[in-house]
């Protein structure tokens, strides 16, 4: 068990236990007690093994060992990416999918998980990935290991989907790279990212687009600068007009998202003593789903006209799908169970993947979106059980619907 503590200090253990925490695995996906475990354990045996983009061998491992096992699915593994499919001829198929990567480990490593009591007694984990998104592999583990048994049989087919690079530039993409390897393999009727919501949907999400805004110099001695022309000094305008910038709100099928655009690096100047010649300022521009990457593109030029712009990275967002009936029914499921209304995912995620296929999909995960990627990332590990009912029910056939009520 994994012990709670009030104090904020991590606990004095190897910050890299990848091989001890990878062998729990097995023992905490019984096909016996999954379906009334807390999956406190689990969450924290699957962050336990590191998996830093690029480094997502060991965790797939343990994922495919896990899927393997189950008699009632079929796995494909391509790379880092895994996929297991239900076949039990349900005339409609859910793609349950994320990321097994997370963003780099803080220094000293905000590993291994631990559990925390707040200040109002809740009992959270602490650590890399508890929120960005192991929590939400977690329950799609338990659910993959539980659901297709005799008498856990669910009303629709299931995808399981386990991929690797998310969290860097769009064309390293593990779920990428089974679109174009293997896109009968992801074949559904909706498909839903485990993505952090705080138990909620959210629909569709922002588009991104990343650039570089360059500006130019002459080199000189520091000790004659007016022999040179600093190309810092030059991007002052660029930091100007980004400082002055308003983001819109802009309202896309009910839903309101929320744009950003700003510097998020900056670079220049090759020694101490050198005028530098030459500035990079990248900035990240989220846009709507209502403006694709072109447009997105053309405003971000025309908003640093007279410098030079180059796009580095872009994905389009996706609209919030929510008018599609299995995407309304799973949505009235959520809400019934948890309380929450569906609301917009303000960052980029894969449900932009699942629509350029004509798959419609929201976001469905336990975490709070707003500490992703933070030092001090957390998570209520309560949620954990709730997020899972609240899918498994829906599965199953459950409040708000099912395969009954979608046919009649």
């Amino acid at each position: 068990m994994v012990r709670v503590t009030t104090d904020s200090t991590p606990p004095s253990r190897d910050p890299h236990p990848g091989p001890r925490a990878d062998a729990r695995l097995d023992a905490l996906l019984d096909p016996e007690t999954v379906a009334t475990s807390d999956l406190v354990d689990l969450l924290a045996a699957i962050c336990d093994v590191p998996s830093v983009s690029g480094d997502e061998a060991a965790l797939a491992d343990a994922v495919e060992r896990v899927l393997r096992a189950q008699p009632h699915l079929d796995v494909l593994r391509d790379g880092d990416a895994l996929v297991a499919r239900t076949r039990l001829g349900r005339a409609r198929r859910v793609v349950l999918a994320g990321h097994l990567d997370t963003v780099p480990l803080t220094d000293p490593p905000n590993l291994p998980a631990r559990l925390q009591s707040a200040a109002d007694g809740t009992v959270e984990m602490w650590g890399r990935g508890t929120v960005d998104m192991k929590g939400g592999v977690a329950i799609m583990l338990a659910l993959a290991v539980e659901l297709g048994r005799a008498g856990s049989e669910p009303a629709h087919d299931v995808t399981y989907v386990f991929y690797d690079h998310e969290e860097v530039e769009a064309s390293l993409s593990g779920l990428g790279r089974l679109v174009r390897n293997h896109p009968e393999a992801l074949e559904g009727d909706v498909a839903i990212l485990g993505e952090s919501s705080n138990n909620g949907i959210e629909g569709g999400c922002n588009g991104t687009l990343r650039v570089e805004v360059r500006t130019h110099g002459v080199a000189a001695h520091s000790a004659r600068a007016w022999a040179g022309v600093n190309a810092i000094h030059a991007a002052a305008p660029v930091l100007d007009r980004l400082a002055a910038y308003e983001a819109r709100e802009v309202e896309v099928d009910g839903l309101v998202y929320r744009e950003s655009l700003g510097a998020v690096g900056i670079r220049g100047g090759i020694a101490g003593n050198v005028v530098p010649d030459a500035c990079t300022v990248t900035v990240n521009y989220r846009f709507a789903p209502s403006r694709g990457v072109a447009e997105a593109e053309a405003h971000v030029r025309e908003l640093f006209e007279g410098f030079e712009v180059v796009v580095t990275d872009a994905a389009p967002g996706a609209r919030p799908g929510l008018d599609d009936p299995l995407v309304a029914d799973f949505a009235a499921a959520v809400q019934a169970a948890t309380g929450t209304a569906p609301t917009p995912k303000y960052g980029w995620t894969d449900v932009a993947r699942f629509a350029e296929l004509g798959i419609p999909a929201v976001n469905f995960g336990p975490g709070d979106p707003v500490l992703a990627h933070k030092d001090d990332e957390r998570l209520p590990v309560a949620r954990l059980a709730v997020g899972r009912d609240a899918l498994r029910g829906w599965l199953l056939g459950g409040p708000a619907g099912g395969v009954d009520s979608l046919e009649s």
